[in-house]
């Protein structure tokens, strides 16, 4: 049953991500007008509106213009269900349950937004660093016996996460002549090491090549696309670390 219920909340949670995915990079209200088609701007009702199940019964069109709906709709509502039974798995119904979720759903929300803009919006990265400070901290989310702990661990998360991207960045730019990775990235990973703390965000940078590079190449040598959004291997590597990351590092290192 609990599984049940936090596939249900995912689901609920993925639609509203949506609509932060959609408005946010267009600088428009999260909150208001409430949800309605992007083609004919008809608002859409409850049950046009019900997560997963309104996509399927509505073959994927809006009920009175036709306007095709994008598959995002279903497949972010889809992985944010899951990773909610996921997260009940390794966490139960405890506060890094609600913690990790609200994490999850940051990072879903940037990579599709990234994916589409290739851009990271600031508006959820900055406050994001600062937030991911307090709940380690208040949480002790590293396991440290007292709350300085947490906090400095935090503080250094940030700089490791975000101190790598930027020394990535400048190498990359020696190489290619050109700007190898935005500001976003150096952001997303500041956010990612506040949370996780410097162990894991280390961790992570070194994850994410290793999930990117078999797409980049294709994306580079058969699709000719030079901007390849980095936020997908960032944010899968920050949950591989997440999920997994003190097993790997007890196989690397004795700390």
């Amino acid at each position: 049953m609990g599984y049940f219920l936090a596939f249900i909340l995912g689901a609920c949670v993925g639609s509203f991500l949506n609509v932060c995915i959609y408005r946010l990079p267009l600088g428009k209200s999260i909150i208001w007008p409430p949800s309605h088609c992007p083609g004919c701007k008809h608002p859409i009702l409850w049950y046009d509106n019900i997560p997963l199940i309104s996509y399927v019964v509505l073959k994927n069109r809006c009920r009175h213009c036709g306007d095709h709906i994008p598959v995002r709709y279903f497949i972010v509502e889809l992985i944010t269900a899951l990773s909610g039974m996921l997260l009940l798995y390794y966490f139960t119904f405890s506060a890094e349950f609600f913690v990790y979720g609200l994490f999850t759903c940051a990072l879903i929300t940037v990579v599709f937004i990234d994916i589409e803009h290739q851009e990271i919006p600031d508006v959820i990265t900055v406050p994001g660093i600062a937030v991911a400070a307090v709940l380690m901290t208040v949480f002790r989310l590293d396991g440290s016996v007292s709350y300085l702990a947490s906090f400095v661990d935090s503080v250094f998360g940030i700089l490791a996460g975000g101190g790598s991207m930027f020394l990535l960045g400048v190498v990359g730019e020696l190489i290619f002549r050109r700007e190898a990775l935005g500001g976003g990235d150096m952001k997303l990973m500041a956010m990612i090491g506040a949370l996780l703390g410097w162990k894991l965000v280390l961790l992570t940078f070194f994850i994410a090549p290793v999930l990117g590079l078999g797409i980049g190449l294709f994306m580079k040598f058969r699709r000719q696309k030079d901007a390849i959004p980095y936020a997908p291997y960032l944010a899968l590597g920050a949950l591989i670390s997440l999920f997994y990351g003190y097993k790997i590092l007890d196989h690397l290192f004795v700390f």
